[in-house]
């Protein structure tokens, strides 16, 4: 075996503050004349004050940005960090005669309008990718968890894998694309999948065999560094995490609050008790069919459970997964948050977005998009603003 290389070094992050929390979002930039996706990420990151500077970068589309806490203790301090620094943008954006917005997709924008981002990343990605870098853009969230060594964190992301559907489900927040309801809970989902090296990951069965498995394509050239893997879940050595990609954007912090809460239980119950079983997340098939189901359905998904041989209700999966992790959420201190989750499935971003488009033939998106933007500064006030 391959010694671990130099970027797997794992953190010391991950040992001296275990379990503390991360949160990235990606956030669509908007033109408040038409409602429309507004190409301009360039010229907002210049207008950032130096002290969001570092909490804000530019992504694969010049249309979208990413918004990324510090690491917190607690989930409370990360949603007010990512309030504050959803504020600090909206002030950036208002002479620039911009507007901002979060979910899975922008409902109506069209490939065709779609601009690649001018930074060597994304233009790396453009060259390696071709054309499939001008899809539509998505936006989804992302949850780091510190872990305080890489064969605990190992451990954990072999089990989250089970978990992944069932936080898509809960998270799906992307019902429209290109002007159509698609029938789905999480369009962003497929759309996403469309770029190599996404979906759920494979088993590994110690740290040194994930490294190795990455290493070789580095060494071929493959990819320049590891953060072009987008798999559903991955570790971060460089920062001592392990990172929940799965999730669909949140419209609202407080929703946003609720599912790190989950992950950053269910994170801490895998590393340190083991839940999962091992006829689910030895099924890379199952699990496949179950992130399908997810996508479509959402929380009226009813998943396949390889124990019983029989198909589960995701309310029922999400509602023992909450009881197991009652006592985990006491000792990380994200109690009122992991309950909140309960208010999250039952009015899921999916449905909210299909809720305002009204259920004529003809949904009206544009206004879908204008209260999307009207929730992005909305203050969090625990359970208020998870109301529909």
């Amino acid at each position: 075996m391959t010694d671990i290389r130099h970027w797997a070094d794992w953190s010391p992050a991950g040992r001296e503050a275990p379990w503390t929390i991360g949160v990235e979002e990606e956030v669509m930039l908007l033109d408040p004349r038409t409602w429309g996706l507004d190409s301009r990420s360039d010229e907002v990151l210049a207008a950032l004050p130096v002290e969001v500077q570092g909490r804000t970068a530019a992504e694969t589309h010049g249309s979208a940005l990413e918004l990324a806490t510090q690491p917190h203790a607690d989930v409370a301090s990360a949603a007010a960090e990512l309030c504050s620094l959803r504020n600090r943008l909206a002030r950036v954006l208002e002479p620039l005669r911009m507007r901002a917005a979060v979910a899975g997709t922008h409902p109506f924008t069209l490939w065709e309008d779609v601009e690649v981002s001018p930074g060597a990343r994304y233009q790396f990605l453009y060259s390696s990718l071709r054309e499939l870098a001008r899809r539509e853009p998505t936006f989804g969230l992302h949850v780091h968890v510190a872990v305080p060594n890489p064969e605990q964190a190992v451990r954990a992301y072999n089990r989250m894998r089970a978990h992944l559907p069932l936080l898509l489900a809960l998270s799906a927040n992307s019902p429209f694309w290109q002007g159509r309801d698609t029938g789905l809970a999480s369009m962003r989902t497929p759309l996403f999948q469309a770029f190599p090296r996404v979906g759920v990951p494979r088993m590994f069965r110690s740290y040194a065999e994930y490294v190795e498995s990455i290493d070789v394509l580095l060494r071929c050239d493959a990819f320049p560094e590891p953060t072009f893997l987008w798999w559903d879940v991955r570790l971060q050595p460089r920062f001592g995490t392990l990172e929940v990609r799965v999730m669909d954007a949140q419209t609202r912090v407080a929703d946003t609050a609720a599912l790190t809460a989950l992950v950053q239980c269910l994170v801490h119950l895998e590393a340190l008790d083991g839940y999962a079983t091992h006829s689910l997340v030895s099924r890379p098939e199952v699990l496949d069919e179950n992130r399908f189901i997810a996508a479509r359905d959402g929380m009226d998904a009813s998943f396949v459970d390889p124990v019983t041989a029989s198909r589960r209700p995701a309310r029922d999966w999400l509602a023992e997964l909450l009881d197991v992790c009652g006592s985990h959420a006491v000792e990380l201190g994200c109690v009122a948050e992991l309950e909140s989750v309960r208010m999250l499935a039952e009015a899921p971003g999916a449905a909210r977005q299909r809720s305002r488009a009204g259920h004529g033939p003809a949904p009206e998106l544009g206004r879908v998009v204008q209260a999307m933007h009207a929730d992005f500064t909305t203050a969090r006030s625990e359970r208020a603003v998870l109301a529909v």
